[in-house]
């Protein structure tokens, strides 16, 4: 690579990051559906063609920002996952990546919660799928425990599912006690309990 086109690289890298720097401050206030391409040019400092060099539309910067919010966690979760700890441990495990999540992305979480059923329809499936192949990683862990030996496919779907939308609703309950200054102790030790619950009917489950 020449030094020329390192630098250019390295331009465009930067323009790029601005770009979704820019727009995540925004989304702050605001749904994606209702933010114009110029004002995240002129957050960014950039022109609007220049935004055309990276994005197609606002619908592709925010599904890049939905990967760059989830797609690294998915060795993360398998990690979760492949331990050999028991149920609880799994479950603390997971409580506290979901609390690390919004502690260290809070405007992409906060962006989660409002556009996974918002206006914007590439970024409400961009949101889905990712949570659709976090469910896919847990059903098939779940298949291969003994614990869920003789359950039907439906059964393991419906329970993976209900495990990606309780740590969903666990990162929104900690962002929203986070903006109300409250501890989120009281949030992660009930979202503990509540996988605790959900381990106990498994155990009972007759599929």
């Amino acid at each position: 690579m020449s030094q020329n086109t390192g630098v250019r690289e390295a331009q465009r890298r930067r323009t790029r990051r601005a770009l979704l720097d820019a727009a995540l401050s925004q989304l702050e206030e605001q749904s994606l559906s209702s933010l114009g391409l110029r004002e995240v040019t002129r957050a960014a400092g950039v022109t609007p063609t220049a935004f055309y060099r990276h994005f197609r539309d606002m619908g592709e910067l925010g599904i890049a920002l939905v990967e760059e919010a989830l797609a690294s966690l998915h060795e993360t979760v398998r990690d979760i996952l492949d331990s050999t700890g028991d149920a609880d441990q799994r479950g603390d495990a997971a409580v506290r990546l979901v609390a690390e999540l919004v502690r260290s992305r809070p405007t992409h979480v906060r962006f989660l919660v409002r556009e996974r059923h918002g206006g914007v329809t590439a970024v409400r499936e961009a949101i889905a799928g990712q949570l659709d192949a976090f469910a896919g990683e847990i059903g098939s862990a779940l298949a291969a425990d003994p614990v869920s030996s003789g359950w039907n496919a439906d059964d393991l779907t419906m329970l993976s599912r209900l495990l990606v939308d309780h740590m969903f609703m666990t990162a929104s309950a900690c962002l929203a006690a986070s903006l109300r200054g409250e501890d989120w102790a009281i949030v992660t030790g009930t979202a503990r309990k509540q996988l605790r619950l959900i381990h106990l009917g498994r155990v009972h489950w007759a599929s």
